[in-house]
């Protein structure tokens, strides 16, 4: 079975017909509707020696003749370049529906490059429910297009550093103290006078449980005791760090939470994974649980912020985001999202306040004395 590699092409005018072009098939219906190879040369603005050649090489890689090569006769194609020729047109004209779906889709999205009103943002961030929402909205209200990325909270910091993406979404249990696992987790990674946070929203995140909480669940302490069956995140998720620092906390250790090294890569799979009764609890946003139908037990209330370079704060893109954020009509619809609410929406934060293990007098006495 041969494979298959898609392209395309642009150019000023749109084709009635939607198509997929394949070289080897134009030569064929060339060479069958002219009756030659110079014939079919001539049709397809190309000399006698490159169809040749083509044809050829075609042969070649197929491993299948393809042109009747008799000296003196007209050219013909052989058995199976003909039922090649029938199956590709059979093909085109199934997918004709689904081809020209694409070409639109594909027309409607570059046309951002075309269009100067347009802008595309891209965002490396921690899975969040309410991102989706924003994408839609932003696209349909402000035609400001979001390139959204989802991994760990430390990897979306990490790519807006590396220069990867324009902005980066974490989120933080409010006012987290110095020394916390949060302050050690990003403080290295943040630098005050370098990266900038705009603010988002504020969201609930707890325990997802079965329907009705079977299991009497009540806290972390219940899940070790019980040695209940728990689903966790992957390293660098943010709620993966929410979790460990709530386990020490509580004098718990990791190993003491059957199912702390099963991972799953969002809330939406946690949840996923209690629904479907393999697994008794996980931790994820209220939003996820609800959309799942299943009981929340909350246990913190945290900010979910986005972090750009300070020389990119007032970029085209990232002010029209910050407008967007800023609407009411936005910030009214993340308002119904279970476990959502706004906060600072679209407003550049004091990094002192919203991450208070900075604390600026001691790092300019430290640099003085150093």
């Amino acid at each position: 079975m041969r494979k298959i590699h898609l392209s395309y092409r642009l150019q000023s005018e749109r084709p009635a017909e939607a198509r997929i072009h394949n070289d080897l098939i134009a030569l064929l219906l060339a060479v069958r509707t002219r009756g030659s190879i110079s014939a079919a040369a001539r049709e397809l603005g190309l000399s006698y020696r490159h169809v040749w050649g083509e044809l050829k090489n075609w042969e070649a890689t197929l491993g299948q003749p393809l042109i009747v090569w008799e000296r003196g006769q007209a050219a013909r194609l052989t058995p199976f370049a003909d039922k090649l020729l029938w199956t590709e047109q059979l093909a085109q004209a199934r997918l004709a529906p689904q081809i020209e779906t694409l070409r639109a889709e594909l027309e409607r999205t570059l046309a951002l490059a075309f269009d100067p009103e347009a802008h595309v943002l891209s965002l490396h961030a921690s899975h969040d429910d309410a991102l989706p929402l924003l994408q839609t909205y932003a696209s349909a209200h402000a035609r400001l297009h979001l390139d959204i990325r989802f991994c760990g909270s430390v990897d979306a910091i990490r790519a807006l550093n590396e220069g990867r993406c324009v902005l980066a979404g974490f989120h933080t249990r409010e006012r987290p103290a110095p020394g916390s696992l949060t302050a050690r987790t990003y403080q290295p990674l943040l630098q005050p006078g370098l990266h900038k946070l705009i603010g988002f929203a504020r969201r609930t995140q707890g325990l997802m449980l079965a329907p009705g909480n079977p299991r009497r669940i009540d806290g972390l302490k219940r899940l070790a005791a019980w040695k209940l069956r728990f689903v966790n995140r992957a390293p660098g998720a943010g709620t993966r760090v929410l979790l460990d620092e709530l386990l020490a906390e509580q004098g718990l250790r990791p190993a003491q939470i059957h199912g702390y090294d099963r991972c799953e890569p969002s809330h939406s799979a946690v949840a996923l994974a209690v629904a479907s009764g393999h697994a008794d609890a996980g931790l994820g946003t209220e939003a996820a649980a609800r959309a799942h139908g299943l009981d929340f037990l909350p246990l913190v209330t945290e900010s979910y912020h986005l972090a750009c370079l300070k020389s990119a704060i007032d970029q085209p893109a990232v002010l029209a985001l910050r407008q967007v954020l800023a609407r009411a009509a936005w910030q009214s619809q993340l308002a119904k999202l279970p476990g959502y609410t706004p906060e600072a929406s679209g407003q550049v934060r004091a990094m002192r306040a919203v991450l208070p293990w900075w604390t600026f007098e001691r790092r300019r006495a430290t640099a003085a004395a150093s």
